[in-house]
């Protein structure tokens, strides 16, 4: 994976290079995922590559993920989302796939432009690599599955996973998603950014949701095909990019 350092506006996006950059990451993560102050590391993270979006006039850590680009289908075995869900359809189908983990900003309040730097340094990514799909898992707040009943519905509704590439279950405890009446307004406020983010892109979901007891959250796998992303999208993500 090629090096990553450009600026647009008030951030500036880069790789991590030092150990107090992958430090940095990872209490933002804490912040992001837990509350309050701790380092949210695991043995990924040195596997991974860890995007930072800060602050130019103060440094100040805007966004993070960490990412890895995996070259053959067999290698997804090794990827965080393998852990919770089966992922042997999606290895037959894809050469390289391009798994985002632990994607969050600040909590302090989401920077649209930090965001939109993030995205654009994703694009650069998939396609230096040559990338066929993104995929990764979205965390809902809490463990209980009705605290989200109206996205969940939603996402069984309209965005599950094609059959031929829906991800297995692995996981041993898990939310099924299923089809049933729900308030679309609610169903989108209830789902993260990242996720929203995802669907705009016309990205699917699992047909289940795992409680990840570790994290203290509920999580979608999800994945986008770049052929599929609309073309008007498209030109925007890869504008950013430029």
């Amino acid at each position: 994976m090629a090096g990553m350092d450009f600026s647009k506006g008030r951030f500036r996006v880069r790789f991590a290079v030092t150990a107090a950059d992958v430090e940095a990451a990872q209490r933002l993560r804490f912040r992001a995922f837990r509350g309050g102050e701790g380092v949210d590391a695991d043995g990924f993270d040195a596997r991974c590559r860890h995007l930072m979006v800060e602050r130019r006039e103060d440094g100040a850590l805007m966004g993070t993920c960490r990412v890895q680009v995996l070259s053959e289908g067999r290698a997804l075995e090794q990827s965080y989302t393998a852990q919770f869900y089966d992922l042997s359809a999606l290895a037959a189908r894809f050469g390289r796939l391009l798994e985002i983990g632990r994607f969050c900003m600040a909590p302090a309040g989401v920077e649209p432009d930090a965001l939109r730097l993030t995205w654009a340094a994703l694009t650069r990514i998939v396609d230096g690599e040559g990338v066929g799909v993104m995929f990764g898992c979205s965390s809902f707040a809490g463990t209980e599955g009705g605290a989200h009943a109206d996205a969940f519905a939603a996402l069984a509704a309209a965005h599950l996973a094609p059959v031929a590439l829906r991800p297995g279950r692995r996981a041993a405890e898990v939310v099924p998603l299923c089809p049933a009446p729900h308030d679309a307004r609610r169903a989108m406020q209830q789902m993260p950014p990242l996720l929203r983010s995802y669907l705009a892109m016309g990205g699917w979901v699992s047909d289940h949701a795992v409680v990840d007891r570790d994290l203290g959250t509920l999580h979608v796998m999800t994945g986008v095909e770049i052929a599929s992303i609309p073309p008007a999208r498209a030109r925007l993500l890869r504008a950013d990019a430029v």
